[in-house]
């Protein structure tokens, strides 16, 4: 039993995190359909942003509780910043370009970012622990868990709830599922398609930011964390089918307990078993699990 629940812990753990990468990822093609491989860098921001000012916050001798303030402050502000940057400064000319061309557009803002990080930042980890060990930690069946992992999972599944309300009972959501089903009827209609892009894509990168935020606490912040979690997004987003917020929500719970299956009883293949997930899901249903379908013109 001890077993089981560990796995079942550890995995919604991982999970949560997973869904607070994959869902900007998602979002942003579900909508604009481009694959943004700059998301990996808008997180490595997300927690550059978060750890320093943190470390600022604290050795100024404030209260520790307002660390989360800052994080959540350094989260939003640096995704609206970098989001509006990104997308109105070169995506917007893009727009009707092949998905390919768009790939390789947000690969070279990812290498460029990624550049960017290290002259901001310089090569030196950071460290910002404090917010993770002041909530503590509690005992499940003898088991230790850090407070702090526990509310990622709460704050995770809100943010589902929160974007599929904003999507299916909002009227602006409304008039961006026009947008998704066809662009084109939705601006003849008077849907301003390019505001909604714009909204939509800083709405992405903040998620993005966010969640590098929140696990600045957790880990070491250094270069090339933000290529490390693109590549685990792509996977879990590609399981659950690209653009769809539920079917994320789905794949980060597959890879998360497929992981924490094989950490706990077959640790070799954890560098596999992710790959693995998805090379099965995609034998049998090469869309995702739900992936959105697509209107076709005749």
């Amino acid at each position: 039993m001890k077993l089981v629940i560990a796995m079942l812990m550890d995995g919604m753990i991982y999970a949560s995190w997973l869904f607070l990468i994959a869902a900007g990822l998602t979002l942003i093609y579900g909508v604009m359909r481009i694959l943004n491989m700059a998301h990996g860098s808008f997180y490595a921001i997300g927690a550059y942003a978060g750890a320093s000012l943190v470390g600022f916050y604290l050795a100024g001798g404030y209260p520790p509780w307002g660390a989360y303030l800052v994080l959540l402050g350094a989260a939003i502000f640096s995704g609206i910043i970098i989001g509006l940057l990104v997308e109105r400064g070169l995506l917007r000319f893009m727009y009707g370009r092949d998905e390919v061309v768009m790939i390789l557009v947000t690969y070279a803002i990812l290498l460029i970012l990624e550049d960017v990080i290290k002259l901001a930042w310089g090569v030196d980890a950071y460290f910002a622990y404090q917010p993770y060990t002041l909530l503590g930690r509690t005992k499940l069946v003898g088991l230790s868990y850090a407070n702090y992992d526990i509310a990622l999972i709460f704050i995770s599944a809100s943010i589902c709830f929160l974007l599929w309300w904003g999507l299916n009972r909002t009227r602006q959501g409304k008039l961006l599922q026009a947008v998704i089903h066809d662009r084109d009827t939705a601006a003849f209609l008077g849907i301003n398609v390019t505001r909604m892009f714009t909204v939509t894509f800083v709405i992405g990168a903040v998620l993005g930011t966010f969640a590098g935020a929140l696990t600045a606490p957790g880990i070491s912040v250094m270069p090339g964390i933000g290529i490390e979690v693109i590549i685990l997004a792509f996977a879990v987003v590609v399981i659950g089918g690209l653009g769809s917020i539920g079917g994320a929500l789905t794949g980060a719970l597959i890879v998360g307990l497929a992981r924490s299956a094989s950490v706990h009883l077959y640790p070799e293949a954890e560098l596999f078993v992710i790959y693995g997930v998805m090379a099965v899901v995609l034998a049998f249903r090469p869309q995702g699990l739900f992936a959105i379908a697509t209107a076709r013109k005749i």
